[in-house]
């Protein structure tokens, strides 16, 4: 069996429960695999984090941040958040549980085969020459921000028109990114069982109330007249793209699969404030 551990990078607390994780792993006689960036720290031997879809469980330790790293590598094995006192929406395990947690989630591996998860989705956004990995919180279609910039922007929802105007760009969010990005611009909170996909426009000259649509649609979303646009994801990965251009933005085929206790939605709103 192997567990990987991604810590948040350059925290002293993050890496220390790291270590602690890492030694009660070791006496089970579990493999463990610790990202580079943590293992410098320790001074042990580190692994890529692309390399975590290899193990049975990730361990992500520090803020929602950290989590959309460690998710990024681990693809579909679950990844269990512990959250060091950020808002958390996708890191519910606390510290000071963290080991008890790992050791729960290590048995049903042993006895079943997987961790208790609950699936978020994931998106995929794609168009011509480009083509990124999937996002969990949201992906954005933008041009350059500030004064004299922005695009022509449409955006059509299963064919349907539903915005064009000149903007700065085009958010796509899954309730799971309803509480960050999405939140920034304008976008409702959506409670993470909802299934459904929010879109809103940022900066709009002739803007729309942002929307909930159904999770199975096909979000098209075309930029014109302007120098230059970029599609990002989750923040992370980003591609540039040449106007006049046009993406489609669905749900991916494998959701995010989130290991430990279930979220608290309406408890870890009051860290929003």
């Amino acid at each position: 069996m192997k567990v990987g551990i991604v810590a948040r990078r350059g925290n002293d607390r993050a890496a220390a429960l790291a270590d602690d994780a890492r030694d009660r792993l070791h006496e089970s006689g579990i493999e463990v695999l610790v990202d580079e960036a943590t293992a410098d720290a320790l001074d042990i031997a580190g692994h890529a984090v692309t390399r975590m879809n290899d193990a049975d469980l990730v361990v992500s330790i520090g803020g929602d941040g950290t989590f959309l790293f460690a998710a990024r590598g681990a693809g579909t094995t679950p990844v269990m958040g512990v959250n060091l006192g950020e808002v958390g929406f996708l890191n519910v395990t606390a510290p000071e549980n963290a080991l008890a947690e790992i050791d729960r989630a290590i048995e049903q591996v042993r006895t079943t085969g997987d961790p208790d998860v609950r699936t978020v989705p994931r998106l995929r956004a794609a168009g011509e020459n480009v083509s990124l990995p999937p996002a969990l919180n949201e992906v954005v279609v933008a041009t350059g921000r500030g004064p004299g910039r922005g695009g022509e922007f449409a955006v059509d929802v299963d064919g349907d028109p539903f915005f064009e105007s000149h903007a700065d760009g085009v958010l796509v969010a899954t309730p799971a990114g309803s509480t960050a990005y999405s939140l920034s611009e304008g976008g409702p909170l959506v409670h993470p069982d909802v299934p459904g996909l929010i879109v809103t426009d940022m900066c709009a000259t002739d803007p729309r109330p942002p929307a909930v649509v159904d999770a199975g649609s096909e979000v098209t979303v075309r930029v014109t007249d302007a120098p230059d646009a970029v599609v990002v994801g989750d923040g992370r990965t980003r591609k540039p793209i040449e106007p006049p251009a046009e993406l489609t933005i669905r749900v991916a085929d494998e959701p995010m699969r989130i290991a430990g206790p279930p979220l608290d939605f309406f408890g870890a709103l009051d860290k929003l404030d």
